[in-house]
Parts: structure tokens; sequence; C-alpha cells
């Protein structure tokens, strides 16, 4: 007999997690279901333990190169790629711990185990050895079962030498030489990660350049400084081959007409995700999907099927752990009939967090001339910023993108030291159609990285008084 719910969320990740929280808040007897630790990829595999390791090597960079500008010397600087990792993976035990007893706080049920839907939409549940536990039956049942890195022929991960990104935070020693295929988010992330602990670095990219879906002008100069650091970068090159050779890969690859090979010891794939949608059930409960991820309403979540949705990655882009947050809230206020305004997918913050940072809102330059906009663009650049100076972190600036007829902030882009934290008053500030004029007159606290915002607007009206 099954047991009853009235939210049922199969998939523990950052928005699995989150929606079951925000149920439990809201008065719904909840339970979510995750054969793994709470937190998803995320909190295991993702975004806190990644971000642990590349803090080490931030500290590791600044000594080994700055060092005597700080006033401070040492004898014999060294790294433990052992402990880098050992530090990343307990950062992550703990978290998801944390997560583990906030679910327990706000009193939903935990299953430790895999769901998959019936044709009743009752979701049965088994061990880890395939035997049966339970079944639950639930007014509403939430989808998150989340994304796995893509994988395509071209490219044949064997999780040892041609690696994923889940490979590539707990490698046993450090590699001499990586080739890394895709340069958004992740793939740039490991590539300044590895090129910093002496890793011979290339990136491979199909496209014209890096990061391309940051404003042009961001990439290229992040481009720049990453070569700078030593790392090659290939881009409109297309990958026709990875050859494992068991001590290393062979990987062919297209630059126009010309054809080119580069041996690494190993080759990490970041080409993307693709949905969780397998052996969950949706082909027994008619739930329609399309192109590896679930078809849903995103004004409410819902999928074709009355009583089921779905939310995060398995519903597709963007693939980030805050949209699947968002979502999750949003979706479990909607089933309980509040007021609330959809997501604003036109509203979402993007970060990468290598050296210098990269955080984006908005429209890019040539998407707003795209859409028509005559354009009032701003920008302060931190070699100008006294705090910048103050920190020895110059590199960068921040990029404000304005419609000049009405003088609404359309698009926010910085490239330097903390621009994922400064990224947010922006969001702020397009949530509030906020002007050039609004920012301009928004009195920043001195000495400050985020003067820049005010003077990139006030530049953008010929105020500018730091440039």
């Amino acid at each position: 007999m099954a047991i009853n719910y009235d939210i049922a969320v199969l998939g523990g990740g950052p928005g699995g997690y989150v929606a079951a929280i925000r149920a439990g808040q809201l008065g719904f007897k909840t339970v979510v279901i995750d054969k793994d630790n709470l937190g998803g990829v995320c909190l295991n595999w993702g975004c806190i333990p990644t971000k642990s390791l590349l803090k080490n090597v931030e500290i590791y960079d600044n000594l080994k190169n700055h060092s005597q500008e700080f006033g401070i010397s040492y004898t014999d600087l060294s790294i433990d790629f052992t402990k880098v990792i050992k530090r990343s993976r307990d950062i992550s035990d703990k978290i998801t711990k944390n997560v583990e007893m906030l679910v327990k706080k706000n009193k939903i049920d935990r299953i430790r185990g895999t769901g998959k839907l019936n044709k009743e939409k009752e979701i049965e549940i088994t061990d880890k050895d395939g035997k049966k536990l339970e079944n639950i039956k639930a007014t509403h049942i939430i989808i998150a079962t989340g994304a796995r890195p893509r994988i395509v022929p071209a490219i044949p991960v064997d999780y040892k030498n041609i690696i994923t990104s889940t490979e590539a935070m707990s490698l046993s020693e450090l590699p001499s030489s990586m080739v890394i295929i895709g340069a958004g988010a992740i793939g740039i992330e490991f590539a300044y990660f590895y090129s910093v602990l002496g890793t011979k670095v290339t990136v491979v990219e199909m496209l014209d350049r890096i990061l391309p879906v940051e404003d042009k002008e961001i990439s290229l100069t992040l481009e720049k400084s990453l070569k700078k650091r030593g790392i090659d970068i290939l881009t409109g090159a297309q990958v026709l081959s990875a050859e494992n050779q068991k001590k290393n890969v062979k990987v062919k690859i297209k630059i126009g007409e010309e054809v080119k090979e580069i041996t690494a010891d190993k080759v990490l794939s970041a080409i993307g995700v693709t949905g969780n949608i397998e052996n969950i059930g949706l082909e027994e409960t008619g739930v329609k999907t399309e192109r590896g991820h679930i078809v849903v309403d995103k004004s409410t979540y819902k999928t074709n099927v009355p009583g089921i949705y779905a939310i995060g990655d398995v519903i597709g882009a963007p693939w980030l752990a805050h949209v699947a947050s968002a979502e999750g809230i949003h979706c479990v206020e909607k089933i309980k009939g509040l007021p609330v305004h959809n997501v604003d997918y036109d509203n979402i913050p993007g970060c990468t967090y290598c050296q210098p940072q990269v955080a984006s809102i908005g429209l890019t330059e040539e998407k707003a001339k795209e859409a028509g906009y005559e354009l009032k663009i701003g920008k302060f650049p931190f070699m100008a910023s006294g705090k910048a100076f103050a920190i020895g972190e110059r590199e960068g600036f921040v990029k404000l993108i304005f419609d000049n007829k009405y003088g609404e902030l359309l698009g926010a882009h910085i490239i330097g030291s903390e621009a994922t934290e400064m990224i947010a008053e922006l969001g702020i500030a397009r949530a509030l159609e906020a002007t050039y004029e609004t920012i301009i007159k928004t009195v920043h606290a001195h000495p400050t990285l985020s003067e820049s915002v005010m003077e990139a607007a006030a530049q953008s009206n010929g105020e500018a008084i730091h440039i």
C-alpha cells in the first residue's frame, strides 16, 4: 500500500531540496527522494566543491606572483594537490550534511533510494541493489532529477583518461597536460584551476570565442588574460576525434581547412549537459519530453500530465543551480495558490569563477543592438578604482548597457576580481527597472569595487568623475 503525501519531490539537488523545504514551510506533507546525498551535482560535484578548488589556487597564484607586492616573502612555496582535492571533498560532505539537517528541521520525510513513476502515478522506490522499498503516492509530484555531462561519439568518455567535470574534481594525480573541450563556464574554470597548478592546458572551442554567451568584449578580454597565463586557446575548432592511447589521449582537431593533433595526459569533455529523463517512468506516465528535457509550462512548471511537475536542469536551459532553486520555490508557491510573479528568465545572473571572474545579467551589447535598441554604454576600468589599487586587483572593468531613449538598464557585464559578488546589485537594479540616473544618484560606499558600477553608469552619460 502506497504512503500518501501532498508533495513528493523526485531528486534532491538545488531544485529538489529547495522545493521540498518551501513545501514544508507552507504546511504540505512532503517527501524528497534521492539515491545520493542531498544537494545534487551542485553541492556534491559542482558549484560548492569547485569553488573550494578555485579558492585554493587563487591563494597559491597570488602568493606565487604577487607576494613581493604585499611585502610577503617565503623560502619554499608549494601546493599539495592531494590536500587541495581533499579540502574540496570535505567541504562538500559538510554542506550536504547541513542540507540533510535542514530537511529534517522542516519535518520533511527523506527517502534514500531510486524513484520511478508507474502508470498509476505512484513512485516506486528501490534501494541501491534494486530491492523494492516502498511506493509513494502524492497529490503533486515534482520531478527534479537534474542533468549529467553530455557525451558525444567523437569524444568517448572512459572516466579515466577522457573525463567529465566530475572526474576532473577528484583526480589522484596532477596531469602534466590536459585538453579541455568546450569553453563555457565549466571548461574555463578548470582551465584556470589546472593551469595555475602547472598543467599545460589547451582549450578547444567550436565557436569563435570562449564564454560565447557573454558579451564579446568580456570574452576577448578574458581570452587575452588566460593566454598570458600560458593557456593555449583554439577557437573555431572542431574536434574530429579523441583517441585513448592508455597512457595519454590523441585529439584530432580541425580549424578551417587545417587538421592538427594534440596529445595530452587527460582530456576533459565540457560540452554541456543533458537532462536525466531516463528510467524515471516518463514513458509509463506519458510525460512529454523534447531533445533531452521535460517539457513544462514555465509559469507553473506543470507537465502535460496533471499532478506532475518538473523543475531545474531536467527541463532544459539555463542549467544553473540558482535557476533550479527559484523554479522549485515558484512551483510550490503556485501549487499553494500564492499570487507570485513568474521567474524572470531575462534577469538571470551568469557567473564564471576563474580569475579574473566574469559575471553578467541581461542583454549583451550585440543582443541589445539586434533587438533594435539605441544604446548608451558606460565602462569603468578597475585600473581607475582606488579599492582595486589597494587590494592589487586592477584587471578588468564594469560595462553597463542602457536604452538611450528611456535610460533603462538593459544589461550589465563585469570582468574582475569580485565580479560574481558585484553582479547582485545589478540584478536588483534591472528588476526595479533602474536607469543610469538612478544608479548614478545611488550613493555607493567608498572605497569599494562596487563604486565602479556607479562610475560606469556615470560614464555612459559623460559624468564619470574618476576617469
